[in-house]
């Protein structure tokens, strides 16, 4: 298979103006992203999508291949489907430019070892939660699976609700995601549905209309950056790792 991986580096923040060229020791959160990401030898391509001119002048300083995308984008997933229009590929592997402590080893499980690239394939990564706390913040989003790894359903919310005892695990979102040609074009033309628009998760365009999507399980490390405060928590993880 032709595959190729892309992560979307958006302009406008109103959270965190210019996330992707934040400063993480001494790089841009974007470098951390797309290095790890071209240790990872399946991709015959790695770009950096973006809208914003500062953000491809900063990502082509450090030798990212950048392709320029519309602004008027409200998800990730929607500019990944501009890049499927434009490039040619068997699969699109799409890493959230705001995950800078992901490896090639957990970026990677995302790919099925087999796959029709003519099917509707959608999957994503998700770990396990270390922090019981997290489980309960609203900010990060719950995943609960079937046993073939098929999401059941996502929720802000602790999900699934714990009445029988504490004995689970529970599951986060990780920002990797593959997609077919077919599934992104699926997503494109398919109007949001209620749950999508209530729980802000772009999943629910493939579940509420009875399209399977896969959550895989990578056991990694993942702190995505939403907010300035995030960087010192990425920063002190890398440095406790030298």
């Amino acid at each position: 298979m032709k595959i190729i991986c892309v992560i979307p580096a958006r302009g406008g923040s109103s959270r965190f103006p210019g996330k992707p060229l934040a400063p993480i020791c001494g790089k841009p959160m974007a470098q951390w992203v797309y290095e790890h990401c071209k240790e990872a030898k399946c991709f015959e391509q790695v770009l950096i999508a973006t809208d914003s001119e500062e953000i491809r002048a900063a990502c082509e300083a450090f030798g990212a291949e950048v392709v320029m995308t519309s602004a008027t984008h409200d998800t990730a997933t929607e500019r990944l489907y501009e890049v499927s229009t434009r490039i040619e590929a068997d699969l699109y592997v799409m890493v959230n430019g705001d995950e800078p402590l992901l490896t090639k080893e957990s970026i990677v499980q995302c790919i099925p070892e087999r796959l029709d690239p003519d099917t509707l394939f959608a999957a994503n990564l998700m770990t396990d939660f270390d922090n019981p706390v997290e489980v309960v913040d609203n900010t990060n989003l719950k995943i609960v699976t079937a046993a073939d790894s098929r999401c059941l359903f996502i929720s802000r919310s602790p999900i699934p609700y714990p009445k029988g005892g504490m004995d689970y695990v529970f599951h986060k979102f990780v920002g990797v995601g593959a997609f077919t040609r077919k599934a992104l074009a699926f997503y494109h033309s398919t109007p949001r549905g209620p749950i999508e628009k209530i729980e802000e998760n772009d999943s629910f365009r493939f579940i509420e209309n009875n399209v399977p999507v896969y959550y895989y399980n990578c056991h990694c490390k993942s702190l995505s950056v939403d907010t300035p405060k995030d960087i010192a928590a990425v920063e002190h993880y890398l440095e406790a790792q030298r």
